[in-house]
């Protein structure tokens, strides 16, 4: 990668096909909003392992029989499926600009920027949500739904991915100079 404040030339578009002409500014938040969200549907998929097996102390029903639970897992299954539709758009469409033999827009580096970052949102909030629903064992080091909490936190570190690209974008849309790190 480039330096700050110096433009994401591509370097690789003398190489043919269309992976190789992607604009930088068009890879570098996707890879990390997929594997965001893989975690996350990992962490769903943890949670309705869980919930299948696991009986609350206290309780005589399991956790896959409370309506909470339930309305959880298909929350978060509705909320990280949007965040996934809206990225898979965003770059599909830029994907079929560079393979017409066309140069990208800004408006469309900046959604393909913001359809990751939200895709990431999407799937901090859909692991919340089964994290939240696992109870004590959501925090146990050898739990899986732990393990993906985890994981999640620090993937969504990463600035490729983080709230910051939101200002960005809107700058574009309203024709301001979105600065160097979007050009």
């Amino acid at each position: 990668m480039v330096h700050a404040g110096v433009p994401l030339d591509n370097q690789w578009s003398h190489w043919p096909g269309v992976s190789y002409a992607l604009p930088a500014q068009v890879w570098v938040g996707p890879h990390h909003s997929a594997v965001i969200t893989g975690i996350a549907r990992a962490g769903i998929d943890a949670l309705i392992e869980l919930a299948v097996e696991k009986t609350p102390r206290g309780r005589t029903s399991r956790l896959c029989d409370n309506p909470q639970v339930q309305d959880a897992i298909g929350r978060a299954d509705a909320i990280l499926n949007a965040g996934r539709a809206y990225r898979s758009a965003t770059i599909t469409e830029v994907w079929n600009t560079i393979a017409a033999g066309e140069d990208t827009t800004l408006e469309q580096r900046a959604r393909c920027r913001l359809a990751a970052v939200h895709a990431a949102d999407c799937a901090r909030e859909a692991m919340d949500l089964v994290y939240r629903q696992g109870g004590s064992t959501s925090y146990r080091c050898e739990s899986r739904l732990a393990e993906c909490w985890r994981d999640l936190q620090v993937v969504g570190q990463a600035v490729t991915i983080m709230p910051e690209w939101y200002p960005m974008g809107g700058r574009v849309f309203m024709k301001m100079d979105p600065g160097p790190r979007l050009r």
